[in-house]
């Protein structure tokens, strides 16, 4: 098997499990009248065939090893194979988050200079009409209706060789380019993520290991690329009948309906769609016992989210909250279990939230907190033993650099010998168990007077109150502010005597006591990947405006 290259492990599962199924996709339209989703299919011998195919038909109309392609392709068979496929020739797929605006998306991709462009229709008007990477495209392939703007059809690259021939896989050494993923940018223009084949292989290792995915089992991922490594480890994809970019919008039923129809075993969902379905379950007695194993990502998961999600699962079932970014994931583990158990307590108290331990393979470190640059890793950077600082991380999943973005690397990473550990730009710190615990981004920390404030630690001492979905701390000119998003479908509250309530929590509690301010709204500005990490930076110019 080749070493680094991750496809390698597709067409090794294609030989050991031929006929099982790989990948299921809702058909357009396709509930029929007893509720039940008709899907499309296909089996890892088929899923390897097409991606040799893909991957010939790709090399033969121009395109080659290095090449920077800009993938615009919905959830699908194609989003897959074409992946596969650029992994398998050594072309680089280029992801972008659509959701990151017009304005971002042109910069992002006129800095990253692609050599190609895949995409539906849509896509290729909207890159025509704006103007993106008109200096750099000169390879375009187009799924569905090519109108105007030349190029190839998906379907006639499919077709070229569809022989039997044994694949060739690109040899890839651990530093050679395999991909430029975007970040969601919630806190300004997204930025690309060098990932290197040895990043993609370390990630499929710590996958495996730290949640002990086998073959056979069957995942529902509610956030596509994430599915990806899932052929890798013979695991079957079940893809539900929903709109990825928009979780928090999820019809609980397209999520509840597949996990029975198909016995899945595992699921990954953000804490929004976790909380979307977990209210609906709690509301109808759904039970779903052949689940696991679910894992959620993208913000720290409620407590309340967690709580109502369990109902639906077996008692042994847990829903595991891990830590990482696109820089860096998996970094740290926990589950349900201990978080219902041991540490919710502590999180409602002003503690932060419990992260867990780091998987096996990646060093977690505590350092002071500063904003400037650190060219060079030093044992004096540590914060003391239990003090809050930044979350810095060394290991092989770890991504080295930004693409084209020195300035931002220069500030995200620090040189270690012949390594590279990434700051999180989170603030956290490690207790006497060896347990991390989150306390909120560096940028979102508050001043007041002479007191720090950590957004994670003090929201959640007010999050626990049953009025209460979510709050929010901002600052203002210097004074801390609270907003507060009040539970949903509740009609009866009273604003009065919840603003009270928690204005007397914060004044009690020597963490949040330096806030006298709390403003109700609506419904918080979210990030567009997960709809779960709250945009303080907009609220805080909300808070400004409805202050003065």
């Amino acid at each position: 098997m080749n070493d680094y290259n991750i496809v390698s492990a597709l067409f090794e599962k294609a030989k050991a499990q031929p006929d099982v199924l790989a990948i299921a996709f809702p058909k357009k339209n396709s509930i029929d009248k007893s509720g039940i989703t008709q899907y499309k299919k296909i089996s890892f011998k088929e899923l390897a065939h097409e991606t040799a195919c893909m991957a010939r038909g790709l090399l033969d109309s121009g395109f080659k090893k290095g090449d920077k392609v800009l993938m615009m392709v919905p959830p699908g068979f194609d989003f897959f194979i074409l992946g596969f496929a650029m992994l398998q020739s050594g072309i680089v797929p280029v992801f972008i988050d659509p959701g990151t605006g017009l304005k971002n998306l042109k910069k992002c991709i006129n800095e990253v200079e692609p050599d190609g462009f895949i995409g539906i229709s849509k896509a290729h008007i909207a890159r025509v009409l704006f103007g993106w990477g008109k200096n750099s495209i000169q390879k375009i392939l187009t799924i569905g209706p090519r109108l105007f703007w030349g190029g190839k059809k998906l379907e006639t690259i499919r077709k070229i060789d569809g022989s039997e021939t044994t694949a060739s896989i690109f040899q890839a050494e651990p530093n050679d380019l395999a991909a430029v993923l975007f970040t969601t940018g919630s806190t300004g223009l997204p930025k690309g993520v060098y990932y290197t084949h040895g990043n993609f292989k370390a990630q499929l290792e710590m996958i495996r290991e730290t949640f002990g995915f086998s073959p056979g089992e069957i995942d529902m991922p509610t956030f596509p690329p994430f599915a990806l490594f899932n052929p890798a480890l013979g695991v079957s994809s079940i893809i539900p009948d929903m709109d990825p970019t928009k979780p928090a919008s999820v019809n609980p039923r397209h999520i509840i309906g597949p996990i029975k129809q198909f016995g899945i075993t595992n699921m990954f969902g953000s804490p929004a769609l976790l909380e979307k379905v977990g209210r609906y379950g709690e509301e109808h007695g759904v039970k779903l016992p052949s689940l696991t194993r679910v894992i959620s990502a993208g913000a720290p998961a409620s407590t309340k989210a967690l709580v109502r999600f369990s109902t639906m699962l077996n008692t042994d079932a847990e829903i595991f909250t891990p830590y990482g970014s696109t820089e860096a994931m998996p970094i740290t583990k926990i589950g349900s279990h201990q978080i219902l158990r041991e540490t919710q307590t502590k999180t409602e108290n002003g503690h932060g939230v419990c992260i867990g331990k780091s998987i096996k393979g990646v060093q977690v470190d505590i350092i002071k907190i500063m904003d400037e640059a650190i060219p060079t890793w030093s044992e004096n950077l540590k914060a003391a033993p239990g003090q809050v600082g930044e979350i810095v991380v060394k290991g092989p999943n770890v991504t080295q650099s930004y693409y084209k973005r020195e300035s931002a690397t220069k500030l995200a990473k620090i040189q270690d010998g012949n390594e590279v550990r990434h700051r999180m730009g989170d603030l956290g710190y490690q207790d006497a168990e060896g347990n991390f615990w989150f306390c909120g981004r560096k940028s979102h920390r508050v001043k007041s007077g002479n007191q720090e404030m950590y957004s994670i630690q003090c929201e959640h001492i007010f999050n626990k109150h049953p009025d209460v979905y979510r709050t929010a701390l901002v600052g203002v000119d210097g004074e801390a502010i609270l907003c507060v998003e009040m539970e949903k479908g509740n009609t009866h509250i009273d604003r009065e005597k919840l603003k009270k309530e928690l204005l007397s929590w914060a004044n009690e509690h020597p963490l949040t006591k330096p806030i006298k301010t709390l403003l109700f709204h609506p419904s918080f500005p979210v990030d567009y990947r997960h709809n779960a990490k709250i945009i303080r930076e907009q609220l805080a110019d909300w808070a400004k405006k409805k202050l003065t």
